[in-house]
């Protein structure tokens, strides 16, 4: 499941992620919230995964085609990303692909959420 997180400095788009994410939850959810925030000027984006964070195939599908769409489609954009999360290999893959990446894009862990939030709006 993604949902918006609210509490968050204006001009960010804050995302958290747990559990089971589908397809769906890209359609209804990431997709309008990533377009908003194009339509507003600019994207930066807080993504929260959660710790029982699972992408089902047809979601993993779906982020390809967002990044392709949103992504590459709105490259400039894009300023920033934090990612907070404690999966060791979702925190390594961000790392190692973060230079195919619009935008800045950090790794925090849950701990540094707050850091990341101020990072994300500075």
């Amino acid at each position: 499941m993604i949902e918006k997180i609210d509490d968050v400095p204006a001009g960010v788009t804050a995302l958290r992620a747990d559990g089971e994410v589908t397809a769906e939850d890209y359609r209804q959810v990431l997709e309008p919230a990533l377009e908003a925030a194009v339509d507003a000027g600019e994207i930066r984006l807080l993504y929260v995964l959660g710790p029982d964070f699972e992408m089902r195939p047809a979601a993993v599908a779906q982020d390809a085609k967002v990044g392709l769409g949103i992504g590459i489609g709105h490259h400039s954009a894009w300023r920033k990303t934090a990612v907070v999360t404690d999966a060791r290999w979702l925190a390594r893959s961000v790392r190692a692909f973060a230079w195919m990446m619009p935008g800045e894009v950090h790794v925090f862990a849950p701990a540094e959420e707050e850091a990341a939030r101020t990072w994300v709006a500075s």
